[in-house]
């Protein structure tokens, strides 16, 4: 029998730092724990000017430090996203709004959830754009993800079977 999947999609504004990262970290920890047929895990952005690009070298070398591998190629939110992913998680207001209002219809829009509501030991209302900062900004990011992610797979893994 074949195992339904979950699809989930991370989203950022240039899909080269926060997105590519957590989608990531999600995949090494479903991996981890032997669940990667239960999911589909892409990241997307919101700006469409870092289409094909790699992610940014300075998040590659923070999230290598950790183990984690990113090798994701940047493309847009896609209107179809909507029908094929079950959660489309943002990383802030504003990537929150801009997806939103490419949503067709208001149950769509229901898909989308910041993903810091996810943090337990953070207690963050967004994850932050280090494109600009430090590269202890870098790493303040990849903290917050990997504290939302284990929060989304253990809400996941209470409230499903793989």
């Amino acid at each position: 029998m074949e195992t339904e999947k979950y699809y989930i999609l991370f989203v950022c504004l240039g899909n080269i730092c926060r997105s590519p990262a957590a989608e990531s970290i999600f995949r090494a920890m479903v991996t981890q724990r032997g669940l990667a047929a239960c999911f589909e895990i892409d990241s997307a952005c919101t700006y469409a000017g870092n289409s094909g690009q790699m992610p940014d070298l300075r998040m590659k070398a923070a999230a290598k430090r950790r183990g984690y591998s990113l090798a994701h190629i940047a493309r847009p939110v896609r209107c179809s996203d909507f029908g094929l992913f079950d959660k489309i998680l943002v990383m802030d207001d504003a990537n929150y709004n801009d997806v939103c209002r490419l949503a067709p219809d208001v149950n769509t829009m229901q898909k989308v959830v910041r993903i810091a509501d996810y943090c337990r030991r953070h207690k963050v209302a967004l994850v932050p754009d280090p494109y600009n900062g430090s590269s202890a900004d870098f790493d303040h990011v990849l903290d917050i993800l990997e504290d939302a992610c284990t929060n989304l797979l253990a809400e996941w893994l209470k409230n499903n079977d793989c």
